[in-house]
């Protein structure tokens, strides 16, 4: 057994160029920890957010047994929770219509019964309204944006005027979400242009144009007026890392594209959108956790507290998909955690609904670093 090694016996010859700390050392040290500590502080608190959701959603959405998923939270639309206790403290949570059923079962054995608000059933039609909302306002962001990145970056003169438009859209992005929910009721939900034979009363402005009419009546709370709404809440953050994405393709491409004869269009579409496209999509995916954890833009102009109907199972058929309003997540979300009395079964649903929010959110954002990947791998330089 060997003795334990003695720095002094061991032949370890100590570092002669060893020496204290100095105090701007030590300063620089006491720093390092206070930004270590910052850092794990964000950390700490993003894992309090997240771990509760995880924690009660998972149980919510999966199962232990086959399919494995609670398909009826998933499938079914919004209802009113019933939970019925009979005199033996048994409890039955069921639909509207089978309260009826248990209650009668029950006659005198029932003992209480209470009623939860947005608690029962699922939560398809919030799941199909943020899904539907979500893709509409990228779509329709991402072709503004990159539209006014292009102008702004290619084709636009420098100038005073062109910094002030600069300026503005970096503003907008500062706007608080409610003055652009308020924005969209205005512009969207009652002043949009529509083709009708029979315009409204309060529509602002009627043009014939022979075969119909031009009515500015606005589109009503809908999918359109929701996802515009949205779209110009990010078009900010779009707009800037789009330009910023543009600037960065080497001007040498332009240059032998134009050389070899190719116009100023032709030249953006083939050499520069290409290469700038993977930047871009970066851009959309911050654009689309923001456009889908929004509430008071869609509270204005889309979302409903409750809906028995899927947006193409109304009248309007499969245009029901941009007329009809719908029921949104974070409306859902916010109305189950807000507006209505807290209790074990409205938490339930509460944290179910967070957690396939989470999902939805994460499967969009992976959709679009996937085919940010599958650019940069095509478009290298």
């Amino acid at each position: 057994m060997h003795a334990p090694a003695n720095p002094s016996t061991s032949g370890v010859i100590p570092n002669p160029f060893a020496r204290p700390k100095t105090n701007k050392e030590l300063y620089e040290f006491l720093w390092k920890q206070v930004l270590r500590v910052c850092t794990y502080t964000i950390i700490l608190a993003v894992a309090a957010i997240f771990v509760p959701i995880i924690w009660k959603g998972v149980p919510v959405v999966f199962k232990t047994s086959a399919p494995f998923v609670n398909t009826d939270f998933l499938t079914k639309l919004p209802e009113t929770l019933h939970v019925l206790e009979d005199k033996q403290g048994n409890k039955y949570e069921t639909d509207p219509k089978g309260s009826d059923v248990i209650k009668a079962k029950l006659g005198d054995n029932l003992r209480s019964e209470k009623t939860i608000s947005y608690s029962g059933g699922g939560i398809l039609g919030p799941i199909v309204g943020t899904v539907l909302l979500v893709a509409f306002c990228i779509v329709i962001a991402l072709f503004l944006g990159i539209s006014s990145a292009v102008y702004l970056s290619e084709y636009a003169k420098h100038g005073r005027f062109i910094e002030i438009v600069r300026l503005a859209i970096l503003n907008l992005s500062g706007v608080p979400s409610v003055v652009f929910g308020l924005f969209g009721l205005g512009i969207f939900v009652l002043s949009a242009p529509v083709f009708t034979d029979v315009p409204l009363d309060r529509s602002l402005l009627v043009i014939p144009l022979g075969f119909t009419k031009l009515s500015f009546q606005g589109w009503d709370a809908s999918v359109l007026s929701g996802s515009f709404t949205l779209a110009f809440v990010i078009l900010p953050v779009i707009i800037t890392a789009s330009e910023e994405c543009l600037r960065a393709v080497p001007q040498g491409f332009r240059e032998t594209s134009l050389a070899l004869g190719a116009t100023r269009w032709q030249t953006i579409w083939k050499s520069v959108l290409p290469f700038a496209m993977p930047g871009i999509l970066t851009s959309s995916i911050l654009g689309i956790a923001r456009a889908a954890g929004e509430t008071a833009p869609i509270m204005f102009t889309a979302a409903l507290a409750f809906k028995d109907k899927l947006p193409w199972q109304g009248d309007a058929g499969a245009m029901g998909v941009f007329t009809e309003s719908v029921q949104a997540l974070p409306y859902h979300i916010y109305t189950i955690a807000a507006r209505i009395p807290q209790s074990e079964y409205s938490e339930r649903a509460q944290y179910g609904s967070v957690f396939v929010f989470l999902v939805i959110v994460l499967a969009f954002a992976t959709a679009s670093v996937l085919l940010r990947r599958k650019l940069r791998a095509k478009y290298k330089w």
